[in-house]
């Protein structure tokens, strides 16, 4: 299954029924778990970890060193999950020791050409970044956000469960989780209404998240007022306490 093409370190550990193509890199420090398929071209450096049945595209970076200039060749890793389609000319890089050292990516996740994913990044599952989203260092992605294309995330930006962002939108803050945005620079919408419907919540939930965008973001009282407004109808829908809890540990601020 390894292209005589290929160059493979003799240390990396690969399960016997992964298939990689020619004229591949695997550099020493490198794990990958069964199942998952590398195309032509491909440059993995270690340490990183790849678990099961993930597909990567020609051509793409997979745990590279950090783009930090404080970075002094410390033992930092990357770590995926299983199931992750990594497209063309994407972009992974390893962590740093001014964070936990890793950068982590969950499962089944999508990964559109010409992505990036900056150092210390944590995402979650069933994520998806269209064609050259950019995400800079210490990013949090949550579980089930779509950025659009062209899209760009600031460092230590947090990005909640089940958002969406429009095409080429600057982030520069807190995104909260269920909430659209757009532009640049980011300004909230609405609530990602359709992408919840496809998820399941139901009719109940959806409207009091409505009612949470209003009051946050439409409402003309104060911000105090506005979240204690929101924190009552958190004590009745756990979605809405799921998105308070969010708002409340935001150190950025969070877009509106």
């Amino acid at each position: 299954m390894i292209h005589s093409h290929a160059i493979v370190d003799p240390s990396a550990i690969i399960a016997d029924d992964v298939s990689i193509g020619p004229f591949c890199v695997i550099e020493a420090g490198v794990e990958i778990d069964s199942g998952t398929v590398i195309e032509p071209h491909v440059v993995i450096k270690g340490p990183t970890k790849i678990g099961k049945d993930n597909h990567i595209f020609q051509f793409a970076s997979i745990g590279e060193q950090p783009q930090d200039l404080k970075y002094d060749g410390e033992p930092t890793r990357l770590e995926i999950g299983d199931r992750n389609r990594i497209r063309e000319y994407v972009t992974m890089n390893r962590g740093t020791i001014d964070d936990k050292g890793v950068t982590s990516i969950g499962n089944d996740n999508l990964f559109m050409t010409s992505c990036h994913v900056a150092h210390d990044c944590r995402i979650g599952n069933n994520v998806i970044l269209a064609n050259a989203v950019a995400l800079a260092g210490h990013v949090r992605i949550e579980d089930h956000a779509i950025l659009g294309g062209y899209s760009t995330v600031h460092q230590f930006t947090r990005i909640g469960a089940h958002s969406f962002s429009g095409f080429a939108t600057a982030i520069d803050r807190d995104v909260l989780p269920y909430f659209t945005i757009a532009g640049n620079r980011a300004r909230a919408f609405g609530i990602n209404k359709e992408g919840l419907k496809r998820r399941g919540f139901s009719t109940e939930s959806i409207r009091a998240l409505q009612e949470t965008f209003k009051i946050l973001v439409k409402s003309k009282c104060s911000h105090k007022e506005a979240v204690e407004k929101a924190n009552e109808l958190a004590k009745e829908h756990n979605d809405v306490k799921y998105l308070m809890d969010f708002l409340a540990a935001s150190e950025r601020g969070w877009v509106r």
